[in-house]
C-alpha cells in the first residue's frame, strides 16, 4: 500500500505462517485449537517474476512471514505451491500446506544462512541412521541390510565414501575422508539445501536425502528407509492413532521436501 500500511492479506498471511504449525498429535496433546481465517481469494496461480516464478492470489503476490515474495526457482515448484493454495476450502490451514511452509523457511531462513544450514545437515551425517544396525532379531537385521546397504553402495559409487557400521547405540567414528566427500556433495543453492536439510531431519539420514536428490530413491522409498525399525515395531506390537496421525503429518512434509529436491 502507498501509505506503508500492511494490507489485510499480509496481516492474515503473517499471522498464519509466523507461528509454529503443530502436527495433529501435538495439537491434541496441548489441547490447541487455533481459529483459522476464511479463504479470502478466488484463485492462486504461478507467474514469472524477476528471475523466479511467483505465487499470486487473485493477481497479487503472496509474502512470507519475513515479508519476502513467495516464489520458487521453477514453474514446477511454483505451480505446486499455487495448487496448495487452490485446494484450501472454506478456511486456510497451514498444516495442510507443507510445501508453502518449506518455501517460507527456505526464503526467510536458508537463503540468508546457507553455511549454517549445511553444517546442520553435515552434523547428522556423523551419526547417520543407516550406520547403526540391530543385532537381532534376524529378520529385522536382514530388512535393515536389504534397505540400507544399497544407500551405502550409492555413497561409495557416487562420492567414493566408505562408511563403518555399528550395532545398537554405541557411537562409531566415521573416516574423515568419507565424511568430507559426502559433506562436499551437500548443495548450497537455497532450495536444494533447504530440501536436503528437511529430508535429513525427517529421516535422520543425510545419505537418504542425497540419494533422493540424485534420483536413487523416490519419496516413498526414502520414507520406508527411514522407518524400517518403526515399521518393524508396529508389525509386532501395533500402532496407536496419535502416532499414525503424527506420521501422516511428517510424511506430507517429506513428500514436499522431495518435490522441492526434484523440482528445484
Amino acid at each position: 500500500m502507498a501509505d506503508g500500511r500492511k494490507s489485510p492479506m499480509r496481516d492474515i498471511l503473517e499471522e498464519l505462517f509466523s507461528e509454529p504449525v503443530l502436527d495433529p498429535a501435538e495439537a491434541v496433546r496441548r489441547g490447541a485449537r487455533r481459529r483459522l481465517p476464511k479463504r479470502f481469494y478466488q484463485h492462486a496461480a504461478a507467474a514469472a517474476g524477476d528471475g523466479d516464478v511467483r505465487v499470486l492470489l487473485d493477481g497479487r503476490p503472496v509474502h512470507t512471514p519475513a515479508r519476502r515474495v513467495l516464489a520458487a526457482p521453477t514453474h514446477v515448484l511454483a505451480d505446486a505451491l499455487a495448487k496448495e493454495w487452490n485446494v484450501q476450502a472454506e478456511v486456510i490451514d497451514p498444516a495442510s500446506m507443507p510445501l508453502t511452509r518449506l518455501a517460507n523457511s527456505i526464503i526467510d531462513g536458508v537463503a540468508d544462512a546457507p553455511a549454517r544450514v549445511a553444517a546442520e545437515a553435515e552434523k547428522y551425517l556423523e551419526t547417520d541412521l543407516i550406520f547403526y544396525r540391530a543385532a537381532a532379531p534376524e529378520k529385522l537385521v536382514a530388512r535393515q541390510a536389504a534397505t540400507w546397504d544399497p544407500i551405502l553402495t550409492f555413497a561409495r559409487d557416487e562420492f567414493g565414501a566408505r562408511f563403518l557400521l555399528g550395532q545398537g547405540l554405541i557411537f562409531v567414528q566415521q573416516p574423515e575422508a568419507a565424511l568430507a566427500a559426502v559433506c562436499a556433495a551437500i548443495p548450497r543453492e537455497p532450495w536444494r539445501l533447504g530440501a536436503v536439510h528437511a529430508v535429513t531431519t525427517l529421516t535422520g539420514s543425510a545419505l537418504i536425502a542425497l540419494a533422493v536428490m540424485h534420483g536413487k530413491l523416490s519419496a516413498e522409498q526414502a520414507w520406508a528407509a527411514a522407518h524400517v525399525d518403526e515399521d518393524w515395531n508396529m508389525e509386532q506390537w501395533g500402532a496407536d492413532q496419535l502416532a499414525l496421525a503424527r506420521r501422516a503429518f511428517r510424511l506430507a512434509e517429506m513428500q514436499a521436501a522431495c518435490l522441492a529436491l526434484r523440482g528445484a
